[in-house]
């Protein structure tokens, strides 16, 4: 069943806390327009490559005003950081993968411990659960991968087509770009997504991408869902 009021969906973040916050605002002055309460839906990757991952994740931690509601969805640079946490010596590409600067937010600089110094592994990895709370990995722990409203589906990556949902895997729906792109997802919804950086928001079968690459582009995409016609919120 397809919500009673307005569902935002926010494209990748990246560290990108300045944009986010820029976005809420929009959502805001939309609902007091409207005088209505809403949903907003992150599609995940709010952490690496940008400048503030740690105060992303706090901001998100923190409660909206009373006439929204937050629900929060997993993506792909969130399952890295786990890896990484869970185990750093088989997870180290994470830090090419935007993890360092992701640490550098909380302070921790992985050059200084891994680069040649010869500091041990174990210091650093002191330094690194010393510094990023666990709340914030409790929270990145605890994200659902998906979010159905009707005939919407939001996601952070895409599914693998013509798969029902029950037969979808966390990995398809996290970490999929082909043959998700081109076919769509061959189900009778339309599909919500980030993850594969885009220009401008994609129209594509069956489906709809609104990551707009906010950590170079500085444009943060915020996608309005009401009744069957989803719109952008400039």
């Amino acid at each position: 069943m397809a919500a009673p009021f307005p569902l935002y969906a926010i494209g990748d973040v990246h560290g990108r806390l300045d944009l986010l916050l820029d976005a809420e605002r929009k959502i805001m002055l939309d609902l007091e327009k409207n005088n209505a309460q809403g949903v907003i839906v992150m599609l995940g990757d709010y952490i690496d490559r940008g400048p503030d991952s740690a105060g992303v994740v706090q901001h998100l931690l923190e409660r909206p005003p009373e006439n929204i509601r937050r629900v929060c969805i997993c993506g792909n640079h969130e399952d890295a950081f786990l890896d990484f946490m869970r185990n750093p010596r088989s997870n180290l590409w994470w830090l090419d993968f935007g993890g360092r600067q992701t640490l550098l937010s909380y302070g921790v600089d992985a050059d200084y411990f891994l680069g040649g110094r010869g500091r041990p592994e174990e210091e650093f990895r002191r330094a690194m659960f010393a510094a990023v709370p666990q709340e914030h990995v409790q929270f990145m722990s605890n994200l659902p991968v998906s979010l159905r409203s009707g005939k919407h589906l939001f996601v952070h990556a895409g599914v693998r087509p013509g798969i029902p949902l029950e037969g979808q895997t966390d990995q398809d729906l996290m970490w999929i770009r082909e043959p998700f792109l081109v076919e769509g997802s061959r189900l009778p919804l339309t599909v919500i997504h980030g993850h594969t950086p885009v220009e401008a928001p994609q129209v594509g079968p069956g489906r709809i991408g609104i990551d707009t690459g906010a950590v170079t582009t500085g444009r943060l995409t915020v996608l309005k869902v009401k009744g069957e016609r989803p719109t952008l919120l400039v």
